[in-house]
């Protein structure tokens, strides 16, 4: 069968199988945790607090540059329904354009009212967020603390919520789950909304109520000051300080709580650059938690169970590295196979695809469709969608786990926010990113995928179109809609004769 092969022949199929192999791995994983979440999935009930057994509470606000949603933030936080004497608000403030006067007018009418809320503005912003953070827990006064993006608008019964659960004594956080105002704004945030959903509905119901660790996600939570200090504090040594902060913090002992009944709503990025921006961040920033925290993960008398799940937690975006090297080799691969007996492609390739693709179905669909009270026929509407912008983000996210396997140190990117219902925010949009080198590369695949699904379909190999496809279709979204974002800011950043 294989007699008349050259070496690279050999090398590349194998090669491609080898990787396919260690997709599948993370394939399986996702089955594991719908398992996990089938298994736990039962809600736990707080215990019951009044006004008088409530502690004290600081809500700590980072900010940079966020002039369109900043005042929809803090105007949001004073509607907490929580005792006033015991709230207290601090706006951390790290901005270098006009959100800072901004916020000055805010805070200064919210003071008037009653609250007691903080300006806290730095002009070095060093460490970035974690740098923030923790400048404001030198003077923050509470027992816990809550800590929202600028992106988010909690509900008012968000603290009364998740503070109760701090009754017990060795709860260190509690985490809420994310919602999303601006879901429908268009198929790009329908589809993060649901890759967000199977984070936060599988995921983390999966871990936390199975005894394993799960993670603070840098907002929508709430933390005991005395477990925050007794971890290390905020560091910024990684882009994901909430990652690396929630994982020490369970290694000295603490326990964590996820509270998916209570949603705290957020606006998801409108733009494929901030999308990008927002990934490329979780992705180097989780490899940098991996290689600083697995050694003594690994090293520690934790059982097995949670030792692996952290493993495969912590290091789950080597996929996207995985993805590449397999978006490179899966076209020879196809067609040095075309000369062997389909029966027998079928076979090796069967279980692997089952593994690393239906998962995928399994896994959203799940979110979607048991815990959120979707359908699964609108969720299978949108699983190639979402598998394609999976390919999409690979190169973007492929750069990010290289820069933290080599120790490439790049700055904190925020992610810009917009205000959907600010007309301000709609026409000028003044935060857009600009295209870079993953662009043009993304364009380049997407080229070379669609031309490889014209020749599969010429030679008749129908069985490899929709996996060319999806790769086609998912550099070519990517690509395109960046540069067409792009060109619009162009336009509006061009000054008007």
């Amino acid at each position: 069968m294989f007699e008349n092969w050259t070496h690279l022949q050999i090398a590349v199929t194998g090669l491609y199988f080898v990787i396919l192999l260690m997709l599948s791995t993370y394939g399986a994983h996702r089955w594991y945790l719908v398992w996990l979440y089938r298994r736990h999935r039962r809600p736990s009930l707080p215990p019951a607090a009044d006004d008088v057994t409530l502690p004290s509470l600081t809500v700590q606000l980072p900010l940079f540059n966020e002039m369109y949603v900043a005042e929809r933030l803090i105007d949001a936080v004073c509607r907490l329904d929580y005792p006033r004497h015991l709230l207290q608000i601090q706006v951390l403030d790290d901005s270098t354009d006009e959100t800072t006067r901004l916020v000055e007018e805010v805070v200064e009418r919210k003071r008037r009212l009653g609250f007691d809320i903080q300006l806290l503005h730095r002009d070095d912003r060093s460490g970035f967020k974690a740098g923030a953070l923790a400048a404001g827990l030198a003077s923050a006064r509470g027992e816990m603390i809550a800590i929202f993006d600028a992106d988010f608008a909690p509900e008012p019964g968000f603290a009364r919520a998740l503070v109760p659960y701090f009754e017990d004594a060795e709860i260190g956080m509690v985490q809420a789950r994310w919602g999303h105002i601006n879901a429908h704004h268009s198929a790009l945030t329908r589809i993060q909304s649901m890759f967000l959903d199977g984070h936060f509905v599988i995921e983390h119901t999966a871990r936390n109520r199975s005894g394993r660790f799960f993670n603070f996600n840098g907002t929508a939570g709430v933390w005991r000051r005395a477990c925050i200090d007794d971890a290390g504090g905020w560091q910024h040594d990684t882009l994901t300080e909430d990652l690396d902060l929630s994982y020490r913090a369970q290694l000295r002992g603490w326990k964590f709580v996820y509270v998916p009944e209570h949603v705290a709503p957020a606006e998801l990025p409108v733009e494929m650059t901030a999308f990008k921006t927002q990934q490329h961040r979780w992705a180097k920033g989780s490899i940098q938690t991996a290689k600083k925290l697995l050694p003594e993960i690994l090293r520690s008398r934790l059982p097995f169970r949670i030792k692996l799940e952290a493993t495969v937690h912590l290091t789950a975006n080597i996929g996207y590295l995985l993805m590449v090297l397999l978006a490179v080799l899966i076209v020879p691969a196809v067609w040095y196979r075309s000369e062997i007996s389909h029966w027998w492609v079928a076979a090796v390739d069967l279980p692997l695809f089952t593994l690393s693709t239906l998962s995928v179905a399994a896994f959203y669909g799940t979110a979607q469709s048991m815990a959120l009270g979707g359908r699964w026929r609108g969720t299978l509407r949108w699983l190639p969608a979402l598998m394609a912008l999976g390919i999409g983000l690979s190169i973007n996210n492929c750069r990010a786990v290289i820069e933290a396997l080599v120790g490439h140190k790049t700055p904190f990117r925020r992610t810009p926010k917009y205000n959907l219902q600010s007309r301000q925010a709609l026409s000028s949009r003044r935060y857009r990113g600009s295209v870079n080198l993953d662009t043009v590369i993304e364009s380049l695949f997407s080229i070379y995928f669609g031309g490889a699904v014209l020749k599969a379909m010429q030679d008749g190999l129908w069985g490899a179109v929709p996996f060319l496809l999806l790769f086609a279709l998912g550099y070519g979204y990517t690509s395109i809609l960046t540069l067409v974002q792009a060109s619009r800011t162009s336009r509006l950043t061009q000054p008007q004769s």
